[in-house]
């Protein structure tokens, strides 16, 4: 059979694709290695006098958190003029749901290139959800109506204080309700961090030991759980005594088979990981888990690469060094952060080729109140992970879920029905929670998550504006 060639001036290649054409249109996201930096604390008028010594003292850094407008006016000196201040006051005053509380680590990698001006800081990622200010936040809907403090329902499926039965085969162990750093669009601001005037914060009424006792005493009755985050607030708060004696008695739990430390403050405060007797200790814990056949990781939460510095990618590599399996990192979405594919893909590229973290989930953020400026609707994270594929490794590639409330994590792909009119989308699981044992629907039920009012259209926007004109039922 005789096969007769196409009629063009140059033959096509096989692949279909004309190399020959000119100019060629690129590629919509252009790798560029970019090695970590440690930016230069110095450029702050408060920190001109700062050795390296201190600064990568987890005391020193401790010791000097910004916690307000005054103390942050100190760092800055007169590089960010009155309006800012005014704005971050009014902000902690009628707005803000977590307590300020920032490390000079964390402050080190806002504005790391470039002035430091009132008009950068302002525009700058890590402050936005870091610093939160009046004027970032939306003033036709703050918050979703269907908002609320505790939007997962985390604590009311504890079977022991701090400790949520949420999946049938893992818990979530909230040793305190403290962290190094308090980020903005926290998921759990009913609990975490100092009441402020929007927020009465919950308690944790149990003394340590007490609560510890009942986390071990329900694991052993329940050999169903094999997995365990050990998360609060942050680990990186609990002395390093007391977190070892816990995790040393989890790894006691013959069920026990995946271990999992959540602490932001790998990033945000990477000094603590690297003092000697937390290095040595976690080595002991390593060593008995990879004994014990135990998966232990460390997940921490980094939303934007200039997050990333050497003194980050030390603590992550001392952490694998001694023993710890993996470094996994949980980002959540957030406009104006981090809700575009460049800064997913360069913090991805720098976490896995140059802190050693492997990209690992990025979270839509969750419907507490006050947030939405921050949220993105289903259809963008959708997108985004369109948009991510095909330039990260396959292991690194990180997936986009959707924490519904009483469903859990969904890659955003999962749903079962979208109504993009009024942002409304429909979920279905497959397990029971602690607190569904007796009900026999849950399983066949669809449950609702929102997007942002405003990324509605029109009509869309409209709807809901009616709806809360209703009155309530």
């Amino acid at each position: 059979m005789t096969q007769t060639q196409p009629i063009e001036a140059v033959p096509r290649p096989r692949n279909g694709t004309d190399h020959t054409a000119t100019p060629t249109a690129g590629q919509p996201y252009e790798y560029r290695r970019r090695q970590l930096v440690e930016p230069d604390w110095t450029r702050y008028p408060g920190w001109r006098h700062v050795t390296r010594e201190q600064w990568e003292s987890a005391q020193w850094q401790r010791a000097n958190c910004v916690k307000n407008a005054k103390q942050l006016r100190a760092v800055l000196g007169d590089l960010v003029d009155e309006s800012f201040y005014a704005d971050l006051a009014t902000d902690q005053a009628t707005r803000a749901t977590m307590s300020m509380l920032v490390p000079p680590q964390m402050i080190n990698t806002m504005v790391p290139d470039g002035p430091v001006t009132t008009e950068t800081f302002r525009a700058d990622p890590v402050r936005r959800y870091m610093i939160p200010i009046a004027s970032d936040r939306r003033t036709d809907w703050p918050s979703h109506p269907y908002a609320t403090r505790d939007s997962l329902h985390e604590h009311d499926m504890w079977v022991a204080e701090g400790l949520t039965h949420r999946y049938p085969t893992k818990v979530l162990a909230e040793l305190l309700s403290t962290c190094p750093q308090y980020c903005g669009h926290c998921t759990r601001m009913d609990l975490v961090g100092n009441s402020t005037p929007q927020v009465d914060k919950l308690k944790l009424t149990l003394k340590p030991v007490d609560r510890y006792d009942a986390h071990i005493t329900y694991l052993r009755a329940h050999p169903g759980v094999r997995d365990v985050v050990v998360s609060g607030g942050d680990v990186a708060n609990v002395p390093w005594r007391n977190l070892e004696s816990y995790l040393m008695r989890l790894l006691e739990i013959e069920t026990i088979r995946d271990v999992r430390l959540a602490t932001k403050a790998l990033m945000g405060l990477p000094q603590h990981w690297l003092q000697p007797d937390v290095v040595e200790g976690l080595e002991r814990v390593a060593r008995t888990a990879a004994r014990r056949g135990v998966n232990l990781a460390i997940h921490t939460h980094v939303n934007h690469v200039q997050s990333l510095t050497p003194l980050v990618a030390r603590a992550a590599q001392t952490a694998l060094e001694v023993g710890v399996r993996d470094v996994r990192n949980q980002g959540v979405l957030m406009r104006g952060v981090n809700a575009t594919a460049p800064d997913l893909l360069d913090l991805c590229f720098a976490l896995q080729g140059e802190a050693g973290i492997l990209p690992y989930y990025f979270y839509m953020c969750d419907m507490i109140p006050n947030a939405e400026h921050w949220r993105v609707p289903v259809w963008h994270a959708q997108q985004l992970q369109h948009d991510m594929m095909g330039y990260l490794p396959g292991y690194a590639t990180p997936r986009i879920v959707c924490d519904v409330p009483f469903v859990g994590k969904r890659w955003v792909h999962m749903l079962t029905e979208y109504d993009r009119e009024r942002g409304i989308s429909y979920w279905t699981k497959n397990y029971r929670t602690s607190i569904e044992a007796a009900d026999g629907g849950a399983l066949s039920k669809r449950y609702e998550y929102y997007d942002p009012i405003d990324t509605l259209p029109e009509s869309g926007r409209a709807w809901w504006t009616r709806r809360a004109a209703e009155p309530a039922a």
